[in-house]
């Protein structure tokens, strides 16, 4: 981490959550607060949908919902990194105070409600980093007085299926309205059908892998009908999973029955083990990306084994800043070189208790 980066640091931390935030994009924007991306650790490269990743640690959406520093968080390590959720309207999401810390749990709740400048401002953006290297990947959502679901993700679809190696279509934030309904069957055969639809109409050949990210709050047969649509329909990954609903009782925090999101420590367990039910589900034949409270090479190695081909994390960073990304490479490379594991996609569900029949077959 940059000097200045370490003196910033602990400072940020003792501003409100959201000014914080807010003060992390604009240095980051100004390249004030330094890059130090070294090169990663052989082991770590993995393919995943016909894309080479040059390490599976990704930055999950929520933190650069505009599309304003891809190409700073690429530097600090990350793989890929994740903008949005976009919305087609700008909108100024929910009121505040709106994002909580609770650093006795290592957690954080948002209730952002999809705040962001649109679908335009991330697309030029987007345009404008054409040509440098880096994966970067972008996450859609609908507006919240939207009367057609459907219609929204297709804009979003068709603005920034050009300009992405890969789209996640986000059904499953807990802070707009009727958004998890889409996650039901009726629902989720039509959304799949149509934006499939729009990515290859956008992008006629070798069109961006489009994913789902999913809830972690999902009743069995959700999550049935979830792996079904998505083998069913071509859906290219699974994003397991957003924030939850849920409140542990183990939590501390003051702020722990503020309505909105849960995300960080709390949801490494539940998320852990939806992950590893939908690689079950849909028989390691989709690449999914485990997401959820990961703050260490181990979390992110317990994700791989649970059988994601790809991991993120966002809360971490919050407690850890961003040298955490450095650290969780290294313990990453460090626990598959004590297994034996020649290369990353050897330890993809590895840990799944084998319920396939047969051999399972590798998601990449």
């Amino acid at each position: 981490m940059s000097l200045l980066a370490r003196l910033a640091f602990p400072l940020l931390q003792r501003l409100p959550p959201e000014r914080a935030h807010d003060l992390t994009l604009r240095a980051l924007e100004a390249g004030i607060l330094g890059r130090w991306r070294a090169a990663d650790d052989a082991i770590l490269a993995t393919r995943v949908w016909g894309i080479d990743f040059p390490n599976p640690v990704g930055l999950a959406a929520g933190f650069d919902k505009d599309a304003r520093v891809p190409d700073a968080m690429l530097g600090f390590g990350f793989g890929a990194v994740e903008i949005g959720s976009v919305t087609p309207r700008p909108q100024p999401g929910n009121p505040k105070p709106r994002l909580f810390r609770l650093p006795e749990d290592g957690a954080v709740i948002n209730r952002f409600g999809f705040n962001g400048r649109g679908l335009a401002a991330a697309a030029a953006k987007l345009a404008a980093r054409r040509g440098r290297p880096g994966i970067v990947g972008a996450n859609i959502g609908k507006n919240r007085d939207s009367t057609d679901a459907v219609a929204d993700y297709e804009r979003g679809v068709r603005a920034l299926a050009p300009l992405v190696r890969y789209l996640v279509v986000n059904i499953s934030s807990p802070n707009t309205p009727g958004l998890r309904d889409l996650q039901r069957r009726s629902s989720l055969a039509e959304l799949t059908e149509r934006l499939l639809a729009a990515r290859d109409a956008a992008v006629p050949r070798r069109p961006p892998p489009l994913l789902l990210k999913i809830a972690p709050d999902l009743a069995p047969e959700d999550c049935s009908d979830i792996a079904e649509v998505a083998l069913n329909y071509g859906i290219d990954g699974l994003v397991v999973a957003n924030t939850t609903v849920a409140r542990p009782p183990t939590l501390m925090s003051e702020h722990a029955h503020e309505p909105g999101g849960l995300s960080g420590r709390p949801l490494f367990e539940p998320s852990t083990a939806l992950l590893a039910e939908m690689y079950r589900l849909t028989e390691g034949r989709i690449p999914l990306v485990g997401v959820g409270g990961i703050a260490s090479g181990a979390d992110a190695y317990a994700k791989i084994r649970a059988g994601a081909s790809l991991v993120q994390l966002y809360t971490a960073l919050v407690y850890g800043g961003p040298d955490l990304v450095r650290q969780i490479k290294r313990e990453l490379a460090a626990l598959l070189r004590r297994d034996g594991v020649r290369r990353l996609a050897d330890a993809v569900g590895s840990g799944v208790a084998d319920s396939l029949t047969g051999s399972r077959t590798s998601p990449l």
